[in-house]
């Protein structure tokens, strides 16, 4: 007789990436490498390679929530986590499914654009990613430009930072994670949940292997979540797994190139 094991169990809704680097495919690998079980629903698949993105194939609106309900009616997932949604059309179609199965915990990265500089997000959509799927989030996790797209702000420092965080948190998430790679000095990210400021720094590892990493953070987080670590020891995992895998990483491709979700089993 088969044992019967429970396990932690997350989900992605995201696009998926042809050269493996990012999206659906990094989440997966990620929950994976920690331990945790992983269910996906696919908003968009993307022609891509550690060059650029070369296409953007919307998946029809009935086909992602079809997946989520399909998901989300057998399996008891502790926590998702949602990357590309394209346009409002998908983003209000993500939010009423996920209402509908009343999802209680929910790591939003919102992305807007890929490593390569390509835009992932259309310009109707970030309305509707401000006023819908925002105010859903349990934590937010953009970038530096991101959060300045989401704010109208100039971020320039870490006070700059905080000013930032909290207007996000106004917006309705009832946390946020700034990550600040793209600031000079060591990559500090900013943790703010309404009430208190925690930051995470490391050190700046000298790699063109980035590609994946905002996907990557955020998946962290979302297994750290559903094995129940707290938000700040979740965040602070998912800090350690992204700096580690860029640490551990091979050049593939041309571009920039992956992380090594599995630094931990093969080096």
């Amino acid at each position: 007789m088969q044992k019967m094991i429970s396990i932690p169990k997350a989900m992605t809704i995201a696009g998926s990436d042809s050269g493996g680097g990012a999206g659906i495919q990094a989440d997966l690998k990620t929950f994976s490498a920690l331990g945790v079980y992983g269910a996906s629903s696919i908003t968009a698949v993307t022609v891509q390679n550690t060059v650029g993105v070369f296409g953007v194939h919307e998946i029809p609106t009935e086909i992602i929530a079809g997946q989520i309900d399909a998901v989300l009616s057998d399996i008891s997932i502790n926590c998702i986590k949602i990357g590309m949604l394209s346009s409002s059309t998908i983003i209000d179609c993500v939010a009423d499914s996920l209402l509908n199965h009343q999802v209680s915990w929910l790591v939003v990265d919102p992305v807007m654009v890929a490593k390569s500089g390509d835009s992932l997000l259309r310009e109707d959509a970030l309305d509707a990613l401000k006023s819908t799927l925002i105010p859903m989030a349990s934590v937010i996790t953009p970038n530096i430009p991101e959060a300045e797209t989401l704010t109208g702000m100039t971020i320039s420092n870490g006070t700059d930072v905080k000013e930032c965080a909290k207007r996000i948190v106004e917006l309705g998430a009832k946390a946020v994670v700034i990550k600040g790679g793209h600031l000079e000095g060591p990559a500090t990210d900013v943790l703010y949940d309404g009430y208190i400021f925690d930051e995470f720094t490391s050190p700046r590892i000298p790699s063109n292997n980035t590609h994946g990493t905002g996907c990557t953070f955020a998946s962290a987080i979302t297994a750290g979540v559903a094995k129940d670590l707290t938000l700040v020891d979740s965040v602070a995992q998912a800090k350690e797994f992204v700096t580690e895998a860029i640490r551990s990483s091979y050049d593939i491709g041309s571009g920039h190139g992956p992380l090594n979700h599995f630094y931990k089993y093969w080096t």
